[in-house]
């Protein structure tokens, strides 16, 4: 930023000075972009608008389309519906359990999330500590909460008829994940009229 001041250029002189190629810079930029798409539009909420305009320091790297974009965003929360159904565990605080001997064994890198869950950080906040996207650590609660390692906490609204009951706080191990089909992925789906008035908005740009 120093060199290169806010306006936009600090991925350009990432690859003329060899820091980065441009397919390093590329992946970089398309996972950080899928990411926040996620956790902006993954839940059916979505932001309330687009500032007309704006740029980021990193500066245009690839453009993206609405399409796209919709894409992975469902392919995100398919991955984690997949790895335990319950969303919860995404924004609650995170608890420890004691599983039982048929859990298995936890890597280093959950092994790391595990030491900050005290009941008080969230994932996004285990996330800042650690150092690593929100995106993967999402991922890490999930296989643990499945494994029984960390607690599930209750919906605070019922969920979709046919979805089981989230385990305890205490007790025996979580049950397994529900058989989970192409028909039964329980996934909100991101704001679609956002979205295209998004690539709407794009498209008229060109």
């Amino acid at each position: 930023m120093g060199r290169t001041g806010p306006d936009g250029g600090v991925g350009r002189f990432l690859v003329d000075s060899g820091r980065l190629s441009d397919a390093e810079l590329e992946i970089c930029h398309l996972g950080a972009l899928f990411d926040a798409a996620y956790f902006a539009l993954g839940h059916g909420s979505g932001p309330r608008g687009f500032q007309r305009g704006a740029a980021h320091w990193l500066g245009p790297v690839r453009a993206v389309g609405a399409v796209a974009v919709e894409r992975e965003t469902r392919r995100r929360g398919k991955l984690l519906d997949s790895l335990w159904p319950y969303p919860q565990v995404d924004t609650e605080p995170v608890v420890l359990r004691r599983p039982d001997g048929r859990a298995p064994a936890v890597t280093s890198r959950q092994r790391a999330v595990l030491a900050l869950a005290d009941g008080v950080r969230t994932p996004a906040r285990i996330a800042r500590e650690l150092g690593r996207p929100a995106f993967h650590t999402l991922i890490d609660i999930r296989r643990l909460a499945a494994a029984g390692h960390i607690a599930t906490p209750r919906p605070a609204r019922p969920g979709p008829p046919g979805r089981p009951d989230p385990p305890g706080r205490s007790g025996a191990c979580a049950p397994p994940a529900p058989d989970r089909g192409p028909a039964a992925a329980a996934f909100t789906d991101p704001d679609i009229d956002l979205l295209r008035r998004l690539r709407d908005a794009l498209e008229a740009t060109l």
